[in-house]
């Protein structure tokens, strides 16, 4: 259970690549209209990105995926995708009806147009589908091995090919089985859709209580990509900038809770904070409410009461489905590219049906959250902030330039490197990824992690999914921060000097030791290597090799045999065991030199 609900977290962070281009697709598109810029050219662009969903879901998922983000797997997912779409066309079976009456070049042109239709219903599953497949062989193929004569189709050059033939089975499954499939998707989308005010209820608090997991993404593509049917395009996003008058029934009910609950929750908490720190937590409140008024993005606002008060985030749970039910009843239909916040609902306000009524709605929402967390913030005495003994959420000046202090020499650790020591050091870092708000990490070992330094960082709730997964909230930054924390993984810990009166971040006493870093910028040491292959268990104990940035990869065949204090007190900057077969060792930008040695 604990691998299928890491897997589908993976998943739901590997969407958000992909759905991150929607905002200048939907841009576009509503700046081109008639009724704004008049500009067919910047519609069309707009039109094309809705176009080639599926296309772009394939490369996102797949880079998303993948060992190191790498861009082998988006190739490999194109690849998969076209033989998959293009293979299952010419499959599909055209109803005789379609045809009645045409000949020649118009019979030819008719089913041609009717099977292109057919497909864009399936354009986002397949390139989902082909995504995951991407992926996955990447992760599982890239590093293959083939006999000599055909060396030039091993490792990553094996992946496009293994992603092609998956395609081909894929394209029979939807071209043979479009029936089933057709009939399949009409079915739910008729019965989500027929569900009414109880359906829009139950994906409401639904979508609120997936936060706490990351997995709210899947249920709003499911909603926003493949649920309806108008003219062709199905999803509520889609059908919605498609033009279609009962889209958005899935989207509306969220702008009354982003753009004025939450934000009425922050007014709520800042009141009740203690008088001599509603100065030093006005501004995080302020930030956090506006972000959530303007973007729609509210993870930060929920994370700070998420875990508190697990009641009042219920009661917000059952307030966001009853807003989705109230839009429904009272007809108002609104959408996003984005999410719910002043921005969408300002860019596509020509299309909405009814726009106006968000505002005494809104105004209702804004006084029921404000009352509402007021009175149960102080009936049961919750630690909101300023409100806590500990300040460490009220001070955070790192998470509004986190870059700042990056690649600085001589002075103080970047943010970066304090992100990096707060998370157990480089050697407790299997894997570094982020979406839209949150860190979505891999770790070697949870104890290791310093929640509290965490905070002090910005962090606005850790989430621990399973015994390796771990999620830190952080906001709209959360992508900046990972590709910093990589960098400095990438760089090393900085070096500092005696003379300077300063130390480099230290592990705490009760953790385990971590080797010191070197540099390795030149060739590696042979002498090193040998070493290494001797820590190892020898070369007879090595089944696999491969190396990535800044770490060499390898399978052993008896992991006992691996002698890990051998390695610890090697010149290497770490060690990570992600299975007990897998041995992962920390180099730096010398790796492929070392993997080069190590192969000698």
């Amino acid at each position: 259970m604990k691998s299928i609900l890491t897997n589908l977290q993976q998943l739901g962070r590997a969407l958000m690549l992909p759905i991150a281009v929607l905002p200048v697709a939907g841009l576009l598109l509503r700046l081109g209209q008639p009724d704004v810029l008049d500009l067919a050219p910047i519609a069309a662009a707009g039109d094309a990105i809705f176009s080639n969903l599926g296309l772009l879901f394939a490369i996102g998922v797949a880079v998303g995926l993948a060992r190191e983000n790498h861009g082998a797997a988006g190739l490999a997912a194109v690849v998969g995708y076209l033989v998959t779409t293009k293979g299952a066309e010419v499959l599909i079976a055209v109803p005789p009806d379609v045809l009645s009456g045409l000949t020649g070049q118009a019979r030819d042109l008719a089913a041609a147009a009717f099977k292109a239709k057919e497909l864009a219903k399936l354009s986002v599953p397949a390139g989902i589908i082909s995504g995951v497949l991407g992926g996955v062989l990447y992760n599982r193929y890239s590093d293959i091995r083939v006999p000599s004569y055909l060396a030039f189709f091993g490792g990553r050059r094996f992946v496009p090919i293994a992603s092609g033939v998956v395609g081909l089975v894929i394209a029979g499954l939807f071209g043979w089985g479009w029936p089933i499939l057709e009939r399949g998707m009409d079915a739910m989308s008729r019965s989500v859709l027929g569900a009414g005010d109880l359906g829009l209820f139950a994906y409401g608090v639904l979508n609120r209580a997936l936060i706490v997991t990351g997995l709210h993404h899947i249920i709003n593509n499911l909603a926003w990509f493949l649920l309806g049917d108008y003219n062709g395009v199905t999803g509520d996003l889609k059908r919605f900038f498609a033009g279609d008058p009962t889209a958005g029934a899935f989207m509306s009910g969220f702008f009354p809770v982003m753009m004025f609950g939450l934000p009425a929750a922050c007014l709520a908490m800042y009141h009740e904070a203690a008088r001599d720190k509603r100065a030093a937590v006005g501004g995080l409140l302020a930030s956090m409410a506006l972000t959530s008024f303007l973007t729609g993005v509210t993870e930060p606002v929920e994370f700070t009461f998420m875990f508190l008060a697990p009641a009042l985030y219920a009661v917000h749970a059952v307030l966001t489905g009853a807003a989705m039910a109230l839009m429904h009843v009272l007809n108002i239909h609104l959408g996003f590219s984005f999410s719910a916040g002043l921005f969408d609902y300002v860019l596509n306000f020509g299309r909405a049906t009814h726009p106006l009524l968000l505002i005494p709605v809104g105004a209702a929402y804004a006084v029921i959250y404000y009352v509402t967390f007021r009175g149960v913030i102080r009936a049961f005495n919750l630690k909101t902030p300023g409100r806590e003994g500990d300040d460490s959420l009220v001070s955070s000046p790192a998470v509004t330039d986190v870059r700042g202090a990056a690649g600085t020499g001589g002075g103080e650790p970047s943010t970066a490197h304090a992100f990096i020591a707060a998370l157990g050091g480089a050697a407790n870092l299997v894997s570094v990824d982020a979406c839209t708000t949150r860190l979505r990490l891999v770790v070697n070992d949870q104890q290791r992690v310093d929640e509290a330094a965490l905070k002090r960082l910005g962090a606005r709730g850790l989430v621990r999914p399973s015994a390796n997964a771990l999620q830190v909230v952080l906001g709209p930054i959360a992508d900046q921060v990972a590709t910093d924390i990589r960098r400095g993984l990438r760089d090393g810990e900085p070096t500092r000097t005696a003379a300077a009166g300063a130390t480099a971040p230290s592990e705490s006493a009760s953790r385990p030791a971590v080797a010191q870093p070197v540099a390795h910028a030149g060739a590696f040491d042979s002498s090193l290597a040998r070493d290494l292959l001797a820590a190892l268990g020898g070369r007879r104990n090595l089944s696999e090799l491969g190396a990535s940035s800044t770490r060499v990869r390898v399978r052993v065949i008896d992991p006992s045999a691996v002698d890990e204090p051998a390695l610890g007190a090697l010149a290497v900057r770490g060690i990570a065991r992600p299975s007990p077969e897998s041995v992962h060792i920390l180099i730096g930008p010398a790796a492929e030199s070392a993997l080069a040695a190590l192969r000698a």
